[in-house]
């Protein structure tokens, strides 16, 4: 079926092309023109595409996905596992990219003390003195604990490993305004501090405060949990309250004297 079609014609283009897809719609599939055109030997015709199907937009490629984003703790255990020496852990936890403390601290805090010690206390988080001077437990609340086991003839630089305190913190770094570290932060150091135990092979474990025992049990109320023996982290643990504690409920410092008396028990 064929039909003449005019593009002079006076409605203009857009009415010719319009005629042309009512044409296509009924059916027609060839041209007249005035010139004879034989149609036997015209090449063979792509299928026709109306010029609106033409200019249709395709749909977008899906966009290109990246690597899954890292597993902060899987890194952590993996980075603790490849240490063999304190010295090693020190260089991965200061190494170690997914905490955004680090970001804001002055220093990668440690340890202090003796790392052949009966006993390992275990802390919180740096503070202020601490940030500054790259030592846990330096300021007064440090200098509270100090005095704490000094009066059960125990502390960090005591010359016999038997009498002598190690000491670290859950957070190796200074969460801003002092505040409590959240959980996500806890459980990307976890694989340190295990690792740092392990390391360290103490007698005993203090959780000094509310951070080491929820990174030990999972849970907190350090006021409940306190001076009863758990395990925690492979290990015997006593939870206690923390000096800065203390230092703002001075009435609990009779409760802190029975733990410490709990503690110089176990280890007659």
């Amino acid at each position: 079926m064929g039909i003449a079609l005019d593009l002079d014609m006076p409605e203009g283009w857009h009415a010719s092309l319009a005629a042309l897809d009512w044409q296509h719609d009924l059916g027609v599939d060839d041209v007249v023109g005035d010139t004879p055109v034989n149609a036997y030997d015209l090449p063979e015709r792509a299928e026709w595409r109306s010029p609106a199907a033409a200019v249709r937009p395709q749909p977008a490629a899906p966009a290109e996905t990246g690597p899954a984003p890292a597993d902060p703790v899987a890194v952590a255990r993996a980075s603790a596992a490849g240490a063999a020496t304190l010295a090693d852990l020190h260089a991965a936890l200061a190494d170690y990219p997914h905490c955004e403390l680090k970001r804001g601290a002055r220093n990668t805090v440690f340890a202090d003390g003796n790392p052949l010690a009966r006993v390992l206390i275990l802390g919180e988080a740096p503070g202020r003195e601490e940030d500054l001077e790259g030592r846990p437990f330096v300021g007064r609340a440090g200098q509270l604990l100090d005095a704490m086991f000094a009066a059960i003839g125990m502390g960090r630089s005591h010359p016999d490993a038997a009498a002598a305190l190690y000491i670290f913190n859950v957070m190796p770094w200074r969460p801003p305004q002092n505040r409590d570290p959240s959980p996500e932060e806890i459980a990307m150091m976890v694989p340190f501090v295990q690792r740092h135990i392990d390391l360290a092979d103490p007698e005993v474990i203090v959780l000094m405060g509310n951070t080491p025992l929820f990174a030990a049990t999972g849970a907190k109320g350090i006021l409940r949990a306190r001076g009863a023996w758990i395990t925690a982290f492979g290990r015997p643990a006593l939870p206690m309250t923390h000096p800065a504690y203390l230092l703002r409920n001075p009435a609990a410092k009779r409760e802190a004297w029975a733990d410490l008396l709990v503690l110089q028990a176990r280890l007659r």
